[in-house]
């Protein structure tokens, strides 16, 4: 399969959507040039890519590796969700990570290509009391 990218449009917004079974993100340039690549190519600042490209060190937060990768993400302004299935991972610092991620306007950990789109694109429900989640940057 490789990389293949589809920018989907929803709510007026478009996210390009990356799905590869090979590591895409491995270190903190490899990430920065997906972004670049991804800006270029699509012109997206919302880009959801499933966990299987994204190296295992990433989800073993005592590396600080994303910490450092997502940081990029904000600094060059894309918003960013990574997609699949987290429940391999019993660790509850990065249980915690992706709750408070996903309460935030940034950076989300989905279950699924759909509801990665969905944060993305804003169309999440609102959680009551939390006014901010779910909707874009103005």
């Amino acid at each position: 399969m490789q990389k293949k990218t589809e920018v989907i449009k929803k709510n007026n917004i478009e996210v390009a959507v990356i799905s590869s079974d090979q590591l895409l993100i491995t270190d903190v340039q490899s990430a920065l040039d997906l972004i670049m690549t991804v800006k270029y190519e699509t012109g997206c600042t919302n880009i959801a890519v499933n966990k299987e490209a994204i190296v295992n060190d990433f989800f073993v937060l005592s590396t600080c590796l994303a910490g450092e990768i997502l940081q990029k993400f904000i600094n060059y302004g894309v918003r960013f969700a990574i997609y699949g299935d987290f429940s391999k991972y019993t660790s509850k610092p990065l249980k915690d990570f992706m709750y408070e991620s996903n309460k935030g306007k940034d950076i989300y950990f989905q279950p699924t290509v759909s509801l990665a789109v969905d944060k993305l694109a804003g169309c999440a429900e609102s959680k009551k009391g939390d006014s901010k989640e779910g909707y874009p940057r103005s």
